[in-house]
C-alpha cells in the first residue's frame, strides 16, 4: 500500500478503533445482561451455570500478566480487525459505515462468551463494573433485572443497600431474588449506627415481599423462601463478592443458604427468621416492628426465632418480645444476667412453653446466705422445676453460678427427659456431696459429647469421675476438668479412663495443683488420642515462686523437659501450660513438631 492510501485508512481505522475501544464497557454489560436489542441477545441466563472469564480477576483494562484475560486478547485484535474492515470498504467514499450497537455486541459476545464458558464465576471487577453502570440509570437496572445473570444480584443488591440512594432498585431486586435466602442482617450492621439507610433498605425489602405474597404467580426468577435476619449469611455475600471461595463450587454456592431439611414443608411461603438478642444495644423497637409486619401478614410468612440471648437486661424487656413471637420456634435459650429466683421462676413460664428447646444456658448471681429467703426461693425453685420437665428436646444444659443449686442439682438432673450431649457445671463451689454423688449416677449423662466441670471441688470424687469417664468414653468429645481441686491422687484415677477417650477432641484441666511429673503422666496417657486438638494443663507447681507469681527462669527448664518427653513420644503435638490465676491467667506454649 502506498503512503497516500495508507493515509488515507489510517483515519478510518483509528476512528474505528477508537469507537470500539469506546464501546468495550458498555458491550460488556449488554453481554452480562443479556438485554434484547433489535432481535439480539436472546440468550438467556442458564440459572446459575454462567462462569468467569479467564482473567483471573485482573482490571478490564488493565494486563493480566499472562493469565490470558479476555480483555487483553480482544483488544489486541481489534487493530487488525479494523484494519480488514476499512480495506474492505472503499477508501476514496471518505467515511466508514455505521456499526450498530447490535453489531458491537454480536462481535463481542461471542468472543466473551467462548471466554466465559471456560470457568465457573465471573471475575468480581468485571461484576463490579457491571453493577456500577447498572447504577448510573435506576429504570434501565430495573428493566434488565430479567436477564441480569444470577452471580450479579449479590453485587448489585450489596450496592444499593448499602447506598441507601435507590430504594425502588432495591425493592425490584427483593421481588428478583434468584437465591432461596436473602441473608439481610448482616448489611444491616454495615455502616454501624446508620439508622436512616437501614429503615430505608428495610422497608424496600418489605415492600417487595408484600408484592410477592399478592401475586398468584410469583415472578420467573424469584426463588425467596427464607429471609434471614439473624446474625448469620457473611459467607454467603463473601463469596458472592469473591472475598473467599475456597473449597466451594458453584453447587455449594447455590444450595448453601437452601432451607435445610426441617424446612422441607414451611409453615407458609416466606419463613423470616430472627435471633432475639437482648443487650445494652436496645434492639426492643426493632423486635416489635419485625414482631407487628409479621403479624399482620399470618398465613403468609411464619416468623421463626430460634435463638433467644439476654445479657443483664431486666426481665421486662424480655417479656415484651416473648409475648409476641411463637415461644415453639425457640430452639436454643442464653440467659446471662443476675436474676434472682423470682424473676427466674417467671421466666420459667415461657420456658416450659418452648416446646422445641434444646440448649440452655443460665447464668445467675451469688446469694450471700443472709440475703436468701428460703420459702420464696423454695416456691420459686418449684415453678422452675414444674417447667423443666416440659422440655422433651433438651440436650444441652450448661449451670453458671446459681445460688439455688447447691442441695438441688440431684432435682434439676431428674428433669432429663432424655441424654444429654453436653453439660456443663461453673463456678458453684458449694455443691454438696450429694448434688456430685448424684451427678456422677445420673442415666442421663452416659452420652455426653461435652462435660465441662469448672469451679467444683472434685477432690473426693475420684472414683465416680472415673465411672463416668468410663461410661461417656465411646463418645466424648470436649473434657473440661478446670479448677477443680484436683491433685496428683484423683489425676491417677482418671489416667487409664483417659487413654480409652479416642474421640477427644479438646482437654483441659488447668487451675489445679500438681507437679510436672504429673503433667508428664498426662501426656504419656493422651499420646494416643490421633482426635486430639487442643490440650491445656496447668503451670505444674515448681514453676510459682512463694509468692505466687511464676517463676521464668524454671518454666523455661519444666517447658524443655515437657519438649524432651513429647520428641519421645514421636509425635508433632503442641500443648499449652496455663497459670492458676483466672482473671490474669497466662498461657505457654510447649511444641513439638
Amino acid at each position: 500500500m502506498g503512503d497516500s492510501q495508507a493515509k488515507e485508512t489510517e483515519g478510518p481505522e483509528r476512528n474505528l478503533q477508537k469507537d470500539l475501544y469506546g464501546g468495550l464497557d458498555a458491550a460488556v454489560l449488554l453481554v452480562l445482561t443479556r438485554s434484547h436489542d433489535g432481535g439480539q441477545g436472546s440468550r438467556s441466563h442458564d440459572g446459575g451455570q454462567g462462569s468467569r472469564s479467564h482473567d483471573g480477576g485482573q482490571g478490564s483494562r488493565s494486563h493480566d500478566g499472562g493469565q490470558g484475560s479476555w480483555f487483553v486478547r480482544l483488544r489486541a485484535k481489534l487493530p487488525l480487525f479494523c484494519k480488514v474492515r476499512v480495506r474492505r470498504h472503499s477508501p476514496g467514499s471518505g467515511h466508514l459505515p455505521m456499526f450498530s450497537r447490535r453489531w458491537i455486541q454480536t462481535f463481542l459476545q461471542d468472543s466473551f462468551l467462548d471466554t466465559l464458558k471456560m470457568s465457573i464465576l465471573m471475575p468480581p471487577t468485571l461484576l463490579k463494573l457491571a453493577a456500577k453502570r447498572l447504577l448510573r440509570d435506576q429504570a434501565s437496572a430495573i428493566a434488565a433485572l430479567e436477564y441480569l445473570p444470577t452471580e450479579l444480584f449479590p453485587y448489585l443488591f450489596e450496592m444499593v443497600y448499602r447506598g441507601g440512594r435507590h430504594p425502588q432498585l432495591l425493592k425490584a431486586l427483593a421481588q428478583a431474588w434468584p437465591f432461596t435466602v436473602l441473608p439481610l442482617r448482616v448489611l444491616m450492621q454495615h455502616p454501624p449506627d446508620h439508622a436512616p439507610t437501614r429503615a430505608v433498605g428495610l422497608k424496600a425489602v418489605f415492600d417487595a415481599i408484600d408484592v410477592v405474597l399478592a401475586q398468584e404467580v410469583r415472578p420467573r426468577r424469584c426463588k425467596l423462601r427464607v429471609l434471614d435476619l439473624r446474625n448469620t449469611g457473611a459467607n454467603f455475600w463473601d463469596m458472592w463478592l469473591r472475598v473467599s471461595t475456597e473449597n466451594c463450587s458453584l453447587r455449594e454456592l447455590l444450595t448453601m443458604h437452601s432451607s435445610g431439611p426441617g424446612m422441607e414443608h414451611p409453615l407458609a411461603p416466606l419463613e423470616v427468621f430472627l435471633d432475639l438478642t437482648f443487650d445494652e444495644r436496645d434492639q426492643d423497637k426493632f423486635f416489635m416492628h419485625i414482631i407487628q409486619w409479621a403479624q399482620q401478614r399470618e398465613g403468609s410468612l411464619h416468623l421463626c426465632c430460634k435463638t433467644l440471648r439476654t445479657f443483664g437486661v431486666p426481665f421486662q424487656r424480655v417479656r415484651r418480645v416473648l409475648n409476641g413471637v411463637r415461644l415453639g420456634c425457640i430452639q436454643e435459650v442464653e440467659v446471662n444476667c443476675t436474676w434472682d429466683l423470682s424473676t427466674l421462676g417467671a421466666f420459667a413460664l415461657y420456658l416450659g412453653s418452648m416446646s422445641n428447646l434444646q440448649e440452655i444456658f443460665l447464668m445467675g448471681k451469688e446469694v450471700q446466705e443472709g440475703e436468701r429467703q428460703e420459702q420464696e426461693e423454695q416456691q420459686s425453685f418449684s415453678e422452675f422445676l414444674s417447667q423443666m420437665l416440659r422440655l422433651r428436646h433438651l440436650r444441652d444444659l450448661e449451670l453458671c453460678s446459681l445460688s439455688f443449686l447447691p442441695g438441688r442439682l440431684d432435682q434439676v438432673l431428674r428433669c432429663l427427659q432424655i441424654p444429654l450431649y453436653k453439660f456443663c457445671v461453673m463456678c458453684c463451689p458449694r455443691l454438696t456431696h450429694s448434688d456430685l454423688t448424684h451427678l456422677f449416677q445420673c442415666p442421663n449423662l452416659r452420652q455426653l459429647r461435652v462435660l465441662h466441670l469448672f469451679g467444683v471441688d472434685l477432690a473426693d470424687f475420684s472414683e465416680p469421675l472415673r465411672a463416668l469417664l468410663e461410661a461417656v468414653a465411646p463418645t466424648l468429645q470436649f473434657l473440661g476438668l478446670d479448677k477443680c481441686g484436683m491433685a496428683d491422687s484423683q489425676v491417677e484415677a482418671i489416667l487409664p479412663v483417659l487413654s480409652h477417650c479416642h474421640q477427644l477432641r479438646h482437654f483441659t484441666i488447668c487451675m489445679n495443683n500438681f507437679p510436672g511429673a504429673t503433667v508428664e503422666k498426662l501426656l504419656r496417657h493422651t499420646a494416643g488420642l490421633r482426635s486430639l486438638q487442643r490440650e491445656v494443663y496447668p503451670v505444674p507447681l515448681e514453676g510459682y515462686r512463694t509468692q505466687g507469681t511464676v517463676n521464668k527462669e524454671r518454666l523455661a527448664l519444666i517447658k524443655a523437659e515437657l519438649v524432651r518427653v513429647l520428641r519421645e513420644l514421636g509425635q508433632p503435638r503442641t500443648i499449652q501450660l496455663a497459670t492458676k490465676h483466672f482473671r490474669h491467667r497466662k498461657v505457654y506454649e510447649v511444641a513439638f513438631s
